[in-house]
C-alpha cells in the first residue's frame, strides 16, 4: 500500500486511466487517495463511478497531494504547469509523462525545491504490459526515484535511463507497439494469403510475437542466436528470412526508430 495521495492530471485519458487502473488493481491505493482531472465534465463520469475524486479544476485536484502525475499532451503541459506552480510545494513529486519535455523544462516552471522524475510508458499499460523508461531529475531523491519505478511496474517493467536516452526511449519503447502491430498485420495477412482463416491467422501472428518476445527475456539470449536455432540449413525458414532480408526489413525497423527518436526531440519545438 502506497501511502501518498496522487493527482493524475489528465488523468481521464488513456494513460492516467490506465495508470489509475494499474494502482488500483495492484491494490496500492484506495480510490480516496486519488484525484483525476479532465477539461471537460463529461469525461469525469468513468473515474467518479471508480470512487476517485474528480475535478476540471487542476489547481484544486494538487493541492494535498504528494504525488502529481502530469499526463497531458505535449502542447498542453507547459500552460498546466504554468496554471499549478503557485500551488507546489517542496514535498511534492511531480512525474512528467509528456513525451519530449525534459526535467528541465519541468523544473524551471516549478518552486525550487519541487521534484520532478520523467517516465515514458507505452499502450501496453492497458493490459500491464508497458515498457516504461524512468530518469530523474535533478532534484529527485532515491526514494522519489524508487516510488516513481514503484508506480510503473504496476504497468509492466521498467528501465531507469539518463536522461539523454528517453527521446530514443520514446522512439523504442514508446512507439514501437505501432511498429509491432505492423508486424502482426502483415504477418497475419500473410497466413491469409495462403489460405488460412482471417481470425485465426490474427491469432497465430500474435501469439508468435509473444512468444518470440518471451524467449528473448526469459532465455537471456541474443535474438539472433534463437533465430540461429529455428533455422535449420535448406530449410523453410531460411527462404522467409532470405525474403525479409531482401526487402530491407531489418533497416526499415531501425529507420522507423531513429525517425521517431528524432520526432520526439523536435516535437515541443515545432
Amino acid at each position: 500500500m502506497l501511502d501518498r495521495r496522487f493527482a493524475i492530471i489528465g488523468g481521464a485519458g488513456k494513460i492516467g486511466t490506465a495508470i489509475l487502473n494499474g494502482m488500483l488493481g495492484q491494490r496500492a491505493v484506495v480510490p480516496s487517495q486519488v484525484v483525476v482531472t479532465a477539461r471537460h465534465e463529461s469525461s469525469l463520469v468513468a473515474p467518479r463511478e471508480l470512487g476517485v475524486g474528480a475535478t476540471t479544476d487542476n489547481c484544486e485536484a494538487v493541492r494535498g497531494a504528494d504525488v502529481i502525475v502530469l499526463c497531458v499532451h505535449p502542447e498542453d503541459a507547459l500552460k498546466i504547469l504554468d496554471e499549478v506552480a503557485a500551488e507546489l510545494s517542496a514535498r511534492q513529486l511531480v512525474i512528467s509523462v509528456v513525451t519530449g519535455l525534459s526535467t528541465t523544462a519541468v523544473e524551471c516552471r516549478l518552486p525550487p525545491d519541487v521534484s520532478v522524475a520523467r517516465a515514458m510508458p507505452n499502450t501496453a499499460l492497458h493490459v500491464a504490459q508497458s515498457m516504461t523508461a524512468v530518469c530523474r531529475g535533478a532534484r529527485v531523491s532515491d526514494d522519489d526515484l524508487r516510488l516513481a519505478v514503484q508506480i510503473f511496474e504496476m504497468v509492466g517493467e521498467v528501465e531507469v535511463l539518463d536522461e539523454r536516452h528517453m527521446n530514443a526511449a520514446t522512439g523504442l519503447g514508446g512507439c514501437g507497439p505501432a511498429f509491432v502491430f505492423k508486424i502482426i498485420e502483415a504477418l497475419a495477412e500473410g497466413g491469409v494469403k495462403v489460405g488460412l482463416p482471417r481470425e485465426a491467422a490474427r491469432k497465430m501472428a500474435a501469439q508468435v510475437l509473444r512468444g518470440a518476445s518471451e524467449m528473448v527475456i526469459s532465455t537471456g539470449k541474443h535474438p539472433a542466436a534463437l533465430k540461429d536455432e529455428v533455422t535449420t540449413p535448406g530449410g523453410c525458414t531460411i527462404d522467409g528470412i532470405a525474403k525479409l532480408e531482401q526487402h530491407g526489413i531489418s533497416i526499415a525497423l531501425i529507420d522507423a526508430v531513429e525517425t521517431s527518436t528524432c520526432k520526439a526531440g523536435r516535437l515541443l519545438r515545432e
